[in-house]
This record gives C-alpha cells, sequence and structure tokens, in this order.
C-alpha cells in the first residue's frame, strides 16, 4: 500500500476497511487455532457418574433352619404270610389291600390230607392206650404170683419194663394226635395283627409249601408308622448335642417334634418322634441310622413310602442376606459390601443354611454392613457407587 501514497490520501476510509478486515482475520485464525488444541485432547472431559444401585442393610433375627434326610417309611409291622403245610389253595377270603383284623380268616388249604393223618393218629393213640392197659394187667398179674412166690422179682420186672414202654408208646402217640391237629389248623391261614392286604402272588388252585421263595401275601400294620433316616457323624454329634440330657436315652425323650416331607414335597399332617438310634455307624457309609415313629390313624400312608426327615435348628441373631444379592464363584458365595467411601468390595461369606429366600450367614459380614442388592453383575471390585435404599 506504500507504493500508492496518493491514493492513500484520496481514499482514507477504503484503507481504514482493509486494516480492520486483516485484523478480524487474524482473530479468526487464533479462535480456530483455538478450538483446535481443545479438540485435540488438552482439555478432558468430566468423568462419568457412580452408578446408582440399591443397598440393604444387614440385620439379624432368629431362625429356625430345616435340614432334610432321605428317609424310607415302614408300617409299625410288616408280616410276610407264608403256609406252613403244603397243599392246594383251597380258598382266597380276601382281597388285595383290604383291612383285616387280627385273628381274621385270610386263606384255605385242602386239609383233607391232614384230617386223615389226624385220624391215623387218633387211631395210633387206642392202640397204645390198649397195650397200656395189657401191660398193667400183667403187671398186677405178676405181682401177686410173685407174691405167692410162684414168680421170681425178675419176670416182675420184666413185665414192668413192659408196661412203662407202652406208657411212652401213648405219650407219643398223643404226641402225634397234637401234631395232626396243628397241622389241620396251619390249613388255615390267619391274619396275625391288624392291617392292610398287599398283592395276593398266589392264585386260588394254587400248590403253596413252606419253602416258596414268595410268601402268599403280606400284612402291613400302618396305625404307626417306622420312618428310618441316617445322619452322618458329625449331624449325628450336633444333633446330639442339641438335646437335653445327660445319656441317650434321657436326650431322646427331650428331643423336639420332627417333619415328614412326603414325595410331593407336602408336609404330613402328623408330626413324630425321634425314638430309637442304631447301636453302631456303618463302616462302609459312615453313618448312623434313626428311627421316628408317626401315628397314622387314617391309614393314608403305607409301607414303602418314601419322603424325608425335616430336622429343625434355631439359631439366634442369625444374619440373613437375600440370595438374590450373592454369587458364587469356585464353590464360594460372595457378596458386594458398600463401605465408607461408598465403594463395592467384593466379600466371602460362609452360609451356614437357608431359611425361605435368604441365605444365614456364619462369618464375612456383621450386623450393620451394607450390601448391593442387585445391579452388580458388571460392577468392578473397589468400583464407587451410589447407594440407594432398597425399595
Amino acid at each position: 500500500m506504500n507504493k500508492y501514497p496518493n491514493l492513500r490520501k484520496l481514499y482514507p476510509s477504503v484503507f481504514n476497511s482493509v486494516k480492520l478486515l486483516n485484523t478480524v482475520k487474524f482473530s479468526a485464525v487464533i479462535g480456530l487455532l483455538f478450538l483446535h488444541s481443545c479438540t485435540t485432547g488438552v482439555s478432558q472431559p468430566a468423568p462419568p457418574a457412580a452408578p446408582a444401585l440399591p443397598v440393604t442393610t444387614i440385620s439379624g433375627a432368629n431362625e429356625s433352619v430345616y435340614q432334610e434326610y432321605p428317609a424310607a417309611i415302614e408300617g409299625a409291622s410288616n408280616i410276610e404270610i407264608r403256609p406252613q403245610v403244603g397243599g392246594a389253595l383251597e380258598r382266597i377270603y380276601v382281597d388285595e389291600g383290604a383291612r383285616v383284623s387280627k385273628g381274621q380268616l385270610l386263606f384255605k388249604i385242602n386239609d383233607r390230607p391232614f384230617q386223615e393223618q389226624l385220624n391215623q393218629a387218633k387211631a395210633n393213640l387206642l392202640a397204645a392206650r390198649a397195650e397200656l392197659e395189657n401191660a398193667e394187667l400183667e403187671v398186677e398179674k405178676k405181682t401177686r404170683l410173685v407174691e405167692n412166690k410162684v414168680l421170681t422179682d425178675f419176670q416182675l420186672k420184666t413185665a414192668i419194663s413192659s408196661r412203662n414202654m407202652a406208657k411212652a408208646s401213648v405219650q407219643q402217640a398223643l404226641s402225634a394226635v397234637e401234631a395232626a391237629k396243628i397241622n389241620v389248623g396251619y390249613t388255615e391261614i390267619r391274619a396275625t395283627s391288624n392291617g392292610y392286604i398287599g398283592r395276593l402272588l398266589k392264585k386260588q388252585g394254587s400248590l403253596v409249601g413252606p419253602a416258596d421263595l414268595e410268601p402268599l401275601t403280606s400284612l402291613s400294620d400302618v396305625q404307626q408308622l417306622h420312618v428310618y433316616f441316617s445322619l452322618g457323624e458329625n449331624d449325628f454329634i450336633a444333633f446330639k448335642n442339641e438335646a437335653a440330657g445327660n445319656n441317650l436315652e434321657q436326650k431322646l425323650k427331650q428331643l423336639p417334634a420332627v417333619s415328614l416331607l412326603l414325595s410331593d414335597q407336602s408336609v404330613y399332617e402328623h408330626a413324630g418322634m425321634v425314638d430309637m438310634v442304631d447301636g453302631q455307624f456303618d463302616k462302609n457309609t459312615g453313618a448312623i441310622t434313626l428311627r421316628a415313629t408317626f401315628p397314622n390313624p387314617g391309614g393314608v400312608l403305607r409301607n414303602g413310602n418314601t419322603g424325608k426327615i425335616r430336622l429343625e435348628k434355631k439359631y439366634n441373631k442369625a444374619l440373613l442376606v437375600p440370595q438374590s444379592a450373592t454369587l458364587e464363584v469356585q464353590d464360594k458365595i460372595f457378596v458386594y459390601a458398600v463401605n465408607k467411601e461408598n465403594k463395592a468390595v467384593q466379600q466371602a461369606i460362609k452360609v451356614i443354611g437357608k431359611s425361605g429366600e435368604n441365605y444365614l450367614v456364619e462369618s464375612g459380614l456383621h450386623e450393620g454392613d451394607r450390601i448391593i442388592v442387585k445391579g452388580f453383575d458388571r460392577l468392578q471390585d473397589g468400583q464407587v457407587i451410589n447407594p440407594q435404599a432398597e425399595k
């Protein structure tokens, strides 16, 4: 512009506008440089906000925990009905599943062979008694002859010996008669107790005998049920220590009632009592068998049912942790505890039982500690959170 001094004098306003334009361009370039520096990392963005997660406070409560053990159910008496004599099954007086009373007639075996044996035994008895009478007459006769010194004492002693043998023959004949009567009685098979008849494994007309592998049927008295279950050594020691008493007999009397969980997961309406402990542990399983007795007035349960014995164990001031607030890693259970700085800390806990939807915790937490209830799937150990009261 210095090359045209006259033009500057003639048009001063034009030259001032050009100068202003240059100044604006320079400012724009400076601004663009500033913006570029901002976009290339000179200034860092603000960190993300801490996630808001629901938190609950751990509290203690008196809780009961139920431990379940597989059990086998048997009637108070479960008897195999077997014939004691052989023969043709002449008649069946009961049907399968029928309730019978003690002494009721169940089966009849053809008794004609045994009646004949009885008749023969009675005839033998009559013959033996006749021989005894003859022997006694002989002794009486020879006694008089000896007194008159017609016979010697030896002949009298021989007669007395024959009489004694005749007496023995009579006793044998009597025994044979009684045995025959017993066999005739065995042809009628009666119920030995009250109960329910099982399956009839033999049909009318079948040949049956004492050596048969299968019984005629079974008879179960289920007015009371014996429920057998097993405890491991540690469980048995804990079970025994919880009951008061100086010896096992006293402890059994002090034990609380137990429940029976049926196969459909329903609880049997009547409670039972543990009344027997086996004399020794099973060497193969390391367990000991216990028996609980339950009333069964309606006969709802039968011999052979299965279920589980439910034992109750009470805890005072147990720490409750929702199961949904835990995660399992390599057979260990963890929770996310929240410390004073609101940092989530992964904490292992020791669970001693379950109560509903809660775990009972023995160690790893204390009453008043805070834990995250949900939303911790992608949480990192030590991450700060925004704790929210659980809804």
